[in-house]
């Protein structure tokens, strides 16, 4: 009976160890201090599901071989198989990334709100709507968060902006995008609950051990994503990260300086055991000769400071500090020039219920031409006059500028609108462009609860398409490009950073909802006191009382 059981206990540790080495998992943090005194804080949980593929749309309709991780997040992993997802990008944000004082956050997707956005093959048992209505659901009840009201009134497939990151297997057909935003969605503690259950370690030990929601949720922007893509020759990818943007002078008082512990109100006492990399890096200002970072970090690639977390002595608690700083200048912040390649103000004008202008203003920071995608997602709430869109290069008209890709108008109740045009920016010029909207009316049942507060409208999406031939500028070494590979569609982009403008309210006509209250409380009254009138005379019984006269 021994010898059974220790043979079934190794053949237990062998599949296991088995599995594992197809499976990696990796964990890193980086800091990166920010011009306007915060700090920019990023957490990126990487597991690696190696010789693997995506499920073949096209076998839906078999019953799917069973899954076995180790550290590969089961949970999504059902959602993919059961979807036939190739590729998956969720992010929930919430806050206003600044462009101009902060540059391009680590992870592209910040626009306000919830976006979702996946690539999958198309399938004669289960359509690409279908299966992407079962994803958003799914996904929705995985994070507890509204992404089941990515319905068709706003879905669309912007494929010249959102391009694939990974590979797309020949062997499932062509493939299709669906995109979807939610722009009042917030993130919060029930958010970030589901998606520390995806990691390995929890929040009990490693890099996740700093993620303390009481100092994530109070930062000046912060959001959380999911990335699943797949790379041919090595498997399929799954990314988890966090973004914050911390403000250390208003934690200490007027410094800039910081710890984990100023910071997270934690520090990490122990690593996480199945991690294959676990890493800290915090990227060393140049500008700056008096930053002090501490303690002695392991390595370094001379942009940043990296701490081993696998080999680092515990309690583990970076911090850095500015020499001689007694109080962090603002006034430097206010001189600097922006930190991307071009500056975009998105205002929606007029104070009329039924009509408006939207006005975006694009300013190429650079001293070349530029040319960008411009993307425009809108709810069916709001719609376009095309024959009134109107272009200005530094206040002379300049149609030439805008080449019209694809619009595909809404359709009230059922469709949102598609815009989608490549803009090229005049070297150090502002581009102007506006056209006409108009705001129909809604069904009453269509008005959320706070119906006078507004409706937020989706975010703009930018991508600036920078010239092969631009490498590094000297004049502004703050936006020298790099170098960047092949988008899944072979098309040659030296910086695809998508940009996100902020999020619009617009002032809908809205009924006066008093007075349907004003009725139901009056009817009810009125009801109450005839039924009250009526019970009584038909319930009460009467008696002849007969009054003696007698004394």
């Amino acid at each position: 009976m021994r010898w059974r059981l220790a043979i079934i206990t190794y053949i237990a540790l062998w599949l296991t160890s088995a599995l594992a080495a197809y499976e990696e998992f990796h964990e890193l943090l980086t800091f990166r201090p920010l011009s306007d005194g915060k700090l920019a804080a990023r957490f990126t949980f990487t597991t690696s599901l190696n010789g693997t593929h995506p499920r073949d749309p096209s076998n839906l309709a078999d019953e799917d071989q069973s899954q076995h991780y180790t550290v590969f997040p089961l949970a999504l992993g059902q959602v993919l198989r059961e979807y036939a997802v190739t590729e998956l990008h969720l992010n929930l944000n919430a806050g206003k990334w600044d462009y101009d004082h902060w540059g391009y956050p680590d992870e592209p997707g910040v626009g306000t709100g919830a976006e979702l956005w996946a690539w999958m093959g198309e399938s004669a048992t289960r359509s690409v709507d279908e299966r992407w209505k079962g994803l958003r659901n799914a996904l929705s009840g995985q994070f507890c968060a509204s992404l089941g009201s990515l319905d068709d009134q706003r879905t669309t497939s912007p494929e010249l902006t959102f391009r694939p990151e990974g590979s797309l297997p020949s062997s499932g057909g062509a493939h299709r995008l669906r995109h979807g935003t939610l722009p009042s969605e917030h993130v919060c503690t029930e958010n970030l609950t589901p998606f520390l259950k995806l990691l390995p370690c929890k929040s009990l030990s490693g890099i996740a051990s700093l993620l303390n929601p009481h100092r994530l949720f109070d930062t000046d922007w912060h959001g959380l994503s999911v990335h699943v893509r797949y790379l041919e020759n090595e498997g399929i990818e799954v990314r988890l990260s966090f973004q914050s943007v911390f403000d250390p002078v208003r934690y200490t008082g007027g410094r800039r300086a910081w710890s984990l512990q100023s910071v997270f109100d934690r520090v990490i006492d122990r690593s996480c055991p199945v991690a294959r990399s676990s890493e800290i890096r915090v990227a060393i200002p140049k500008e700056e000769n008096n930053a002090q970072i501490t303690p002695d970090f392991h390595n370094s690639d001379g942009e940043h400071a990296i701490f081993d977390v696998l080999n680092a002595s515990k309690p583990l608690d970076v911090a850095m500090n500015w020499v001689n700083e007694s109080a962090f200048d603002y006034n430097t912040v206010l001189s600097g020039v922006p930190l991307t390649h071009i500056s975009v103000r998105r205002t929606l004008k007029g104070s009329s219920q039924s009509r408006g202008r939207l006005a975006v203003s694009i300013t190429n920071n650079m001293p070349i031409t530029i040319q960008t995608s411009y993307l425009e997602s809108m709810p069916w709430l709001l719609q376009f006059y095309l024959h009134t869109l109107q272009v200005h290069s530094n206040g002379v008209s300049r149609d030439d500028l805008v080449s019209i890709v694809s619009c595909i108008p809404s359709v009230p109740h059922a469709r949102p609108t598609l815009f989608q045009a490549i803009l090229t920016l005049p070297p150090k010029s502002t581009l102007d462009i506006s056209m006409d909207v108009i705001k129909p009316f809604l069904r009453y049942t269509e008005h959320p609860p706070d119906a006078q507060r507004g409706w937020d409208l989706p975010p703009a999406v930018l991508v600036p398409l920078l010239p092969a031939n631009a490498t590094v500028l000297t004049d502004h070494p703050e936006l020298s490009l790099s170098e960047h590979k092949m988008d899944g569609f072979g098309y040659p982009i030296r910086s695809p950073r998508r940009m996100y403008t902020p999020v619009l309210l617009v002032d809908l006509a809205t009924p006066d909802f008093s007075m349907p209250y004003n009725v139901i409380i009056m009817s009810c009254t009125l009801i109450a006191l005839i039924f009250g009138m009526v019970f009584n005379l038909l319930t009460r019984k009467f008696t002849l009382v007969r009054v003696s006269s007698e004394p």
